[in-house]
């Protein structure tokens, strides 16, 4: 009986079958060097996705490290938001995607350059350099400098030209000009180098000091020159042409990258393509065309843009849900707090009120009976308008729920302790209003910060147990023993 793969005449497999057979083992060999971990919403996630975030998130000085196993339930809990955020299109946002933009182009643009984007531009910056220096190449100088101020009166000239044309006569005598630079010149800079000032082009002077310079040969010195900041004696050193291109790539390339001139050549190459796609192609449409196809050759890439999506998501999604809903529920936070109030309980009591100084002994009655009848919370606005409203501070004070340590007026006067007191000079008398709370805070109020901390803890759990019903997910556990081993 014949194989029923081959063909009848030849014995071979048909060329169309033979091609379904490739392509199927072909298939099969790829997903197995990076095989699905998990699905999600039916949503597949890759084995290199996860240990991306596993080893970005577990890195070496992480403090809270994860075992693989223990960051599956941290990672589904992630994906599950990131579905949830979708499916309440908070992808379709305006803002987000702006953001989200920003942030992509910002890791693929300076993937659009290439080296030779790079070397071109270095050419560019060097023949643009060879051109503004011109035929008469580079100088170095060296100079003495007597100041006199542009503005002022001519007998600062005059005594400035006298000590200039007495060096100039040492100089022309056979003086040394290093070291008469050193000690006379007025120019500290230079003067502490013997005189000497970098290789400069045409332009970088002003043109008294350039027109006299520039016609010198090296080892010739000038007569004394006036400019706008004194008189100057100058001995050319050096001229040259600038070096060849090879001499300065390293340095101009260095250049670049801290002008961050990258950006701009991919900024340029962007505008071109869109300005040579004859309309096809807008900047957003072809950023994304660009981040998709570099995506797939860079896996990094892939995953860090995809981090940022998601990120976005989650931030927009859990702040609706938990963060900020439970930072604005009142009624929720105090239904919490009584429902939990032993949780908050203190180990030693503590003063909620006031400690307060005034001038004036009629003022510290005036406080009392201001803020007496007043929820907490408003006892400093009221205090601010009815004391110190206007320029004249009446009243010093602090608000709050001290502890023993937190306040020396209180832990004085309230818990009886020996310590020192300072005095403000401005406001001699000292007083305190309010309660001593024993067993822990009256009202959630009191220690909100850390109710609402647990509150957010309630709602984060109550949204995942919620999502974790709402979605199918499935774990491969053959794959989940691979991760960081294959």
């Amino acid at each position: 009986m014949n194989n029923i793969w081959a063909n009848t005449t030849t014995g071979k497999a048909p060329r169309g079958l033979l091609f379904i057979i490739f392509s199927l083992f072909f298939s099969h060999a790829v997903a197995q060097t990076d095989p699905v971990i998990m699905t999600v919403n039916g949503q597949p996630v890759l084995r290199s996705e996860f240990e991306y975030s596993y080893n970005k998130n577990n890195s070496e000085g992480v403090i809270d490290k994860k075992s693989v196993e223990e960051y599956v339930d941290l990672f589904v809990n992630y994906k599950l938001k990131v579905a949830a955020a979708i499916d309440a299109h908070y992808d379709t946002l305006t803002s987000f995607k702006k953001e989200f933009a920003q942030y992509r182009d910002q890791q693929v643009l300076p993937m659009l350059v290439t080296d030779a984007d790079m070397e071109a531009e270095a050419h560019k910056i060097y023949d643009e350099t060879v051109e503004r220096i011109g035929p008469d190449g580079l100088i170095k100088t060296a100079h003495i400098l007597i100041r006199a101020d542009q503005q002022a009166p001519q007998e600062e000239w005059d005594k400035a030209k006298v000590r200039i044309d007495s060096i100039y006569k040492a100089l022309k005598g056979g003086a040394d000009f290093a070291d008469l630079a050193t000690r006379l010149s007025q120019d500290p800079g230079s003067a502490r180098q013997g005189g000497e000032l970098p290789f400069v082009q045409h332009g970088q002077f002003v043109k008294e000091y350039e027109d006299v310079a520039f016609k010198l040969q090296p080892g010739e010195m000038s007569e004394v020159v006036k400019s706008p900041f004194g008189y100057h004696i100058i001995l050319m050193k050096e001229r040259k042409m600038l070096e060849p291109f090879e001499e300065h790539h390293d340095a101009i390339l260095r250049f670049m990258e801290q002008r961050n001139m990258r950006d701009r050549i991919a900024q340029q190459k962007v505008e071109k393509m869109v300005s040579e796609s004859n309309g096809q192609l807008t900047t957003a449409s072809l950023m994304e065309q660009k981040a998709d196809e570099l995506s797939k050759g860079d896996m990094e890439l892939k995953y860090l843009i995809q981090e940022y999506h998601d990120g976005l998501l989650l931030y927009e999604i859990s702040n609706n849900l938990v963060w900020d809903k439970a930072a604005k529920d009142e009624a929720g936070l105090a239904a919490y707090f009584k429902k939990h109030k032993k949780n908050y309980a203190w180990d030693e009591p503590r003063f909620k009120g006031i400690a307060y100084h005034v001038k004036e002994q009629a003022d510290v009655n005036a406080v009392r009976n201001c803020v007496k009848k007043l929820p907490f919370d408003q006892w400093a606005e009221a205090l601010r308008t009815t004391f110190n409203a206007d320029s004249v501070i009446r009243i010093r004070v602090e608000k709050g729920i001290f502890k023993q340590g937190d306040n020396a007026l209180i832990d004085s006067i309230v818990f009886k302790k020996d310590t020192v007191v300072r005095h403000l000079t401005d406001y001699p008398i000292d007083a305190h209003f309010g309660k001593i709370l024993k067993k822990g805070p009256e009202d959630y109020t009191d220690v909100r910060g850390l109710v609402v901390a647990d509150y957010q803890e309630m709602l984060e759990k109550e949204w995942v147990a919620q999502l974790r019903r709402k979605y199918t997910f499935q774990v491969n556990e053959d794959v989940l023993k691979t991760v960081n081993n294959h």
